[in-house]
């Protein structure tokens, strides 16, 4: 979860979709700060799914690509191992 777009995208779905957060409330909101702050100057293959507005509000209201939902998992795993 190194880029705040991948980060956004997966904290999200994790939240939102399988209800067991991956990271704090706060660390997503700033998250969103993060990504608003930069907006012009990310780039990343799902920005497009974003909006400021879904930022602005901390939440996302789109469809998720599978490599999030695969991310998640993966992520879920790995925490699980150590």
């Amino acid at each position: 979860m190194n880029h705040p777009i991948s980060r956004y995208m997966m904290a999200s779905y994790a939240y939102y979709v399988e209800d067991d957060p991956i990271i704090s409330d706060a660390m997503f909101d700033q998250c969103a700060k993060n990504i608003l702050e930069h907006w012009d100057t990310l780039e990343h293959p799902h920005k497009h799914l974003l909006s400021k507005e879904m930022l602005e509000a901390g939440t996302y209201l789109g469809k998720y690509p599978p490599i999030v939902k695969n991310a998640v998992a993966n992520y879920r795993s790995v925490i699980n191992v150590t």
